[in-house]
């Protein structure tokens, strides 16, 4: 009897787990749950650079595009519902011109929804993602990418809010007037600056959720101390597997986002999972501006963009187990609740072999589910951290 009953027991741990695989029929019973799953859950990405790769260069966007991470069909097929449109500001214009181009890439966005109403949406709300989710659409929520364009003034806050931007990535690879970045040596606030610690609070009465992502250490911390609401990393990975690279999240602070009821969007580019990737990433670019150069190209006329998107197709670096590592170390820090998706989508230059693009998210749920993940808990990674996160900051508002 004894036994039966340890018999019994094991097989409902098995089951549980949702491992693992006895054989060539199992693993693809597993990679169809994998996608049914990517169909059934809503999932968020933090970060995708949609509006800045089309802002150069037009496509499309409602089929299968020739170039780029991110299309309708590809969203589709994935299982994406809720892209977080990266309004990214180029540290060039911070000294003049950031609110008009962040006003242009919002136009941008807008216009993907007039243009196909059928199958993009705005999304201001987790209410509106799941209406549209609902609906059969793609929900286009965004995020500001460098707080740059608030240029100074609380009510600009109030104007991009209005214009539907939901978070601020509050510096990008310069410091700014608002914080330091992970990458400027320029340290001249030690965190954040008098205006920052303002814009904090603004932020916080609005409900617009702040983002760490490319901050230094100390801002970080500033900003752990100021906030009154969970704050977020749109598009960040574990310093873990990069030690000597600030832009990632170290151990302690990834322990202290979670402690205080926030999410990290894991990145998916090659460089934010391995520091060894790091120079493999700058191998690949250096080979496409090679061709270019070679071949006298504009690096954005079609023929260099047909090299640059099948060599590094060609050419992937690390793979989509080496994503799930940094998913797994999160949650031995944090919990399961704490982490999420940022994949950076047409804002990096290497991607992993199995997630190059936005079809490619049944492969991280079944590496999860191969891992013994709980379907539950592929829910919450996939986009259900993310909305509560996004809910308790909207509730957190005055």
């Amino acid at each position: 009897m004894k036994n039966i009953v340890l018999c019994i027991a094991a097989s409902l741990l098995f089951l549980a787990a949702g491992t693992i695989l006895a054989g060539p029929e199992d693993d693809a019973a597993l990679r169809s749950r994998a996608r049914e799953l990517a169909q059934q859950f809503i999932i968020t990405d933090g970060h995708v650079d949609v509006p800045y790769r089309l802002n150069k260069r037009m496509e499309d966007i409602s089929r299968r595009t020739p170039w780029g991470d991110f299309d309708y069909e590809r969203a589709k097929a994935g299982g994406l519902n809720a892209p977080f449109m990266s309004i990214y500001v180029p540290a060039r214009l911070q000294d003049g011109g950031a609110k008009a181009y962040a006003d242009q890439l919002i136009d941008l966005v807008y216009g993907f929804t007039e243009q196909w109403p059928d199958k993009f949406a705005v999304a201001t709300s987790p209410a509106e993602v799941r209406r549209q989710f609902a609906e059969g659409k793609v929900s286009l929520p965004m995020g500001m990418e460098n707080g740059a364009p608030i240029e100074g003034k609380l009510e600009n806050l109030q104007h991009f809010y209005d214009r539907g931007v939901r978070y601020i990535t509050l510096a990008h690879s310069k410091s700014n007037h608002i914080s330091d970045s992970s990458y400027d040596e320029n340290r001249q606030w030690n965190g954040l600056s008098p205006f920052g610690e303002q814009l904090i609070a603004e932020m916080n009465r609005l409900g617009v959720m702040i983002d760490i992502s490319h901050v230094t250490d100390s801002a970080f911390y500033d900003v752990i101390r100021l906030s009154r609401a969970p704050v977020i990393a749109s598009h960040s990975s574990c310093r873990h597997f990069t030690p000597d690279w600030e832009r990632n999240m170290s151990d302690e602070m990834i322990r202290t986002l979670g402690e205080h009821g926030g999410v990290i969007c894991i990145n998916f580019g090659s460089s934010f999972l391995k520091s060894e990737y790091q120079a493999s990433e700058k191998a690949v670019e250096k080979a496409i501006s090679a061709y270019a150069k070679e071949n006298n190209l504009d690096r954005n006329s079609e023929t260099a963009r047909d090299y640059s998107t099948n060599y590094r197709r060609e050419h992937p670096v690390g793979t989509v187990a080496d994503v799930a590592d940094h998913i797994d170390h999160v949650v031995q820090l944090a919990g399961i609740d704490h982490v999420a998706l940022g994949s950076d989508f047409d804002g990096v230059t290497c991607l992993p072999e199995g997630l190059q693009d936005a079809s490619e998210y049944p492969n991280l749920i079944y590496e999860l589910l191969r891992r013994g993940y709980s379907e539950s808990d592929v829910e919450k990674i996939c986009g259900g951290n993310f909305m509560r996160v996004w809910e308790a900051i909207e509730n957190a508002a005055e």
